[in-house]
């Protein structure tokens, strides 16, 4: 049986299937979906919700065998790109560990509004929840987690500059708030800057790469970036 490259949930647009082996499934995540337990009932677009009621009944899922799929990491809700699936609970618990172990190399592409003072380089400004705001994060120097971002700037565009981040941490908002700290803030990141016209959010995952836990082989998954790049006038 031919499995489709894609994902189709009910009402929505189909969701690209950028890599598939044995253990992980990674797709291209749209914007818009929440990445939030399945109990989490405040929003219809609860992404691990809407795959868990897909797979008893979707082709997609019906075609590859799928019994089981769950999110290893992470993205906001307006961040779109490589986001990685396990399709079982153990292979969630190795890619898990190595998330936390800081196994895997992240690519970001980020749109925002200003120009940085160098080329290249890197903040390791510490981050907590800001207690004044319910899922904020704020720099905290005393009592904040480590956590450190490699940013190089690849192009400007008017007000607008477009960089490469390569987060080493993972902490919550961590490019976003180490970019708005910088006065740089992401185009479109109405918690940490401000909205710009009708420009969307300036955030896309656009690779994943690691020694896959199971054979040893080497993966790079990577997410087209042509759309993103034209929606703010960029071109690579």
């Amino acid at each position: 049986m031919a499995k489709p490259d894609f994902i189709e949930l009910p009402d929505c647009e189909s969701i690209p299937v950028l890599y598939e082996d044995r253990s992980v499934l990674a797709v291209d995540k749209p914007r818009g979906w929440m990445l939030v337990p399945v109990s989490w009932q405040k929003t219809a677009r609860n992404l691990q919700a809407a795959i868990n009621s897909s797979t008893a009944r979707d082709f997609w899922a019906r075609s590859r065998g799928l019994k089981f799929l769950h999110y290893v990491h992470r993205l906001d809700t307006d961040t779109s790109g490589v986001l990685l699936f396990a399709k079982s609970r153990g292979a969630v618990e190795s890619y898990s560990k190595m998330f936390e172990g800081r196994q895997m190399e992240k690519t970001y592409l980020a749109v925002m509004s200003g120009r940085p003072l160098d080329g290249e380089w890197t903040c390791q400004l510490k981050l907590a929840p800001d207690p004044g705001q319910v899922g904020r994060v704020k720099v905290d120097a005393r009592h904040g987690k480590l956590a450190e971002t490699q940013f190089r700037l690849l192009k400007t565009h008017g007000n607008f500059s477009l960089v490469e981040a390569q987060p080493v941490t993972g902490r919550t908002h961590q490019i976003r708030v180490h970019l708005a700290e910088a006065g740089l803030a992401i185009v479109g990141d109405e918690l940490y800057g401000k909205r710009e016209g009708n420009l969307p959010f300036g955030l896309r995952a656009v690779r994943l790469a690691y020694i896959d836990p199971f054979t040893r082989a080497r993966v790079e998954i990577r997410a087209p970036t042509w759309d993103f790049l034209k929606e703010f006038g960029f071109s690579l």
